[in-house]
């Protein structure tokens, strides 16, 4: 899948998908949303709002009130790529919370996935 696509996506279509990939591995909603505000700045009620919008994937990332400054400690593959060594800046953003969620999905506590 190309960058472009990905970035058009909608993070209404895209925020469920996170959340039942935690849900099938026995985590909840809140510790996605959690994981997403860490990482984004978001507020709660900006998350849920921009949740039943039309907001593109990259937008969302774009106009995130403060990306958190430990984000370049996450590392790892996703996808079979190396976040870490991911040029793009958007996609590595992307790639992040990709990430991150594997991370909850696997059982990892939060307080380690959030870099704390």
């Amino acid at each position: 899948m190309n960058n472009e696509k990905v970035y058009r996506m909608d993070f209404s279509k895209i925020y469920p998908l996170l959340v039942n990939k935690a849900l099938k591995k026995g985590r909840s909603k809140a510790e996605v949303d959690e994981i997403i505000r860490w990482l984004t700045g978001y507020t709660q009620e900006d998350l849920e709002a921009l949740s039943s919008q039309s907001v593109p994937y990259s937008q969302f990332f774009q106009n995130a009130p403060c990306l958190n400054e430990k984000r370049s400690l996450i590392t790892g593959v996703v996808c079979g790529v190396r976040v870490e060594t991911i040029e793009e800046p958007l996609m590595r953003e992307i790639r992040y919370l990709d990430k991150l969620i594997d991370e909850l999905a696997k059982g990892k506590a939060l307080e380690k996935i959030m870099r704390k």
